[in-house]
């Protein structure tokens, strides 16, 4: 044993020295043949070779896709078992030259989203912005009370809270009363409170899962491949989506300790059979079990004026879908894009089309929190603020308390709604799940409620960010390296 310390003692620095390269040029390798994004490649590859050992452990545990998932090898989006008559040879399609009339400056745009996502546009929504848990819970919590046939539900967090408690009480009502449930749950957002509601549900006898359990929970390894969509349907045939999670924050009414502000859709008409399927593709991955049948499928008819679709977006067969509609919708801007994010971290591609846009004399207005739950994200956020301003983007910085709302809005008719934050973990490295709505009387609900915002919130002035102190400029530009990581 004394020999082998000794042997050990003697050629440590060897094999540190033989591990670190060993590390380094595997990440090389690697990350060359399977990233796509040279930004990324030239990340992962300098973290290895600049952080010895810790740079290729990160990379193990964040920098690996290991989902390896696609639609040939789930036989999911093709099964015609998995595919709703709703989807395929629709009545509700929208027919081209119909859309032309409606919309001619955005029949580009509406081919791109079929080309990108291979989903028909759909005729014939209701599409109901629900601003807060104030708002959101109690239809949500009635639409579950309401059901007659089923109720999926997936969300990234699911709290052990008040929220919580809400949602469990009614899905285990709906099992007491006959009703077919399913809920998917992120492992990583299924631990901010403890125990989970992956296990309260397990215990109550709902049947749950928990999407991409964790082998080492407290190291997150998989935390750059989160199912951070937020889907409701019940029925098969009213849906939910948006921005917001299930936990007491966004119940502002009921003062919560730590208030966050979000805006939720409900959605009627056609649209929500696809929401279903993102649903059964994503349960059927995770536990093997294909919903089918008009239990979970229902007929579906018209409900509204707004035009549709479903835009499924994650790192496999959907991998760039919302990257390229967001390109294509700031493209075809001609007079006014807004947005409201969370965290703003998005790549130079996305930044180019923000500046080429405002170059153009689209009116550009970003609208972000002045302080958001991530700090990190903050500090790597604002260098590229003052070039946008330059460019003539205006950007506002919204009060207390944090607003997590996800909303895009381009020309008074074109919205996009749903779960993607504009940074790097959503438009690429996790699972996302948005509506691309066509509407001019959708997309006034949604300026109103921009406008809103705007009017509580603070103009960022060029001047004022150039002008921090050295030492902060310092930390938010170190803070940026970071970001195809954040």
């Amino acid at each position: 044993m004394q020999g082998i310390v000794a042997w050990v003692r003697e050629l440590w620095p060897f094999l540190v020295s033989f591990g670190y390269f060993a590390g380094a040029t595997w990440v090389t390798v690697d990350a060359v043949l399977r990233k796509r994004q040279v930004p990324t490649i030239i990340g992962w590859v300098g973290l290895a070779w600049l952080a010895p050992i810790l740079g290729a452990l990160a990379y193990l545990l964040f920098g690996i896709n290991r989902i390896r998932r696609s639609a040939q090898a789930l036989d999911l989006k093709r099964d015609s078992g998995a595919q709703p008559a709703a989807m395929a040879g629709s009545p509700f399609a929208v027919e081209p030259g119909a859309f032309a009339a409606r919309h001619p400056a955005f029949t580009g745009l509406a081919r791109l989203g079929e080309q990108v996502t291979g989903n028909p546009l759909f005729d014939g929504h209701r599409v109901e912005p629900l601003q807060d848990g104030d708002a959101a819970y109690p239809a949500m919590l009635a639409a579950i009370d309401a059901a007659a046939a089923s109720v999926t539900l997936v969300s990234y967090i699911f709290d052990n809270d008040a929220a919580g408690e809400a949602f469990l009480d009614a899905l285990v009502r709906a099992r007491a009363r006959g009703i077919e449930v399913r809920v998917l749950i992120d492992d990583v957002g299924s631990r901010y409170t403890k125990p989970t509601m992956v296990r309260r549900l397990r215990d109550a006898g709902v049947p749950v899962a928990a999407f991409l359990p964790t082998r080492v929970p407290r190291l997150y390894q998989y935390a750059n491949l989160r199912m951070h969509r937020k889907i409701l349907v019940v029925d098969g045939q009213v849906g939910f989506t948006g921005g917001m999670n299930i936990r007491a924050g966004h119940w502002l009414t009921r003062t919560p300790g730590h208030p966050v502000r979000c805006v939720h859709f409900r959605v009627d008409g056609p649209v929500v059979a696809d929401m279903q399927r993102a649903f059964a593709d994503d349960w059927a991955f995770t536990t093997g079990e294909r919903l089918v049948g008009e239990r979970w499928f229902a007929p579906l008819g018209l409900h509204g004026p707004v035009a549709a679709r479903g835009v499924p977006d994650g790192p496999d067969a959907d991998i760039d879908n919302i990257l390229e509609i967001l390109l294509g919708a700031l493209s075809v801007a001609t007079r006014r894009a807004r947005i409201v994010t969370p965290y703003f971290l998005p790549d130079s591609e996305v930044l180019r089309a923000l500046h080429v846009a405002a170059l153009r004399g689209v009116d550009v207005e970003i609208v972000l929190p002045g302080r958001s739950n991530v700090p990190l994200m903050d500090w790597a956020m604002t260098p590229q603020l003052p070039e946008l301003i330059e460019k003539g983007c205006r950007i506002y910085f919204a009060p207390p308390p944090f607003d997590h709302s996800k909303l895009f809005v381009v020309d008074g008719t074109w919205s996009l709604i749903g779960s993607t934050n504009w940074d790097a973990r959503s438009l690429r490295l996790n699972f996302e799940y948005n509506l691309e709505c066509y509407d001019h009387g959708l997309a006034a609900a949604i300026d109103a409620i921009i406008d809103a915002k705007i009017a509580v919130s603070r103009p960022v002035v060029r001047d004022e960010l150039l002008a921090l102190p050295y030492a902060a400029r310092l930390r938010n530009g170190v803070a940026r390296l970071f970001s195809p990581y954040l």
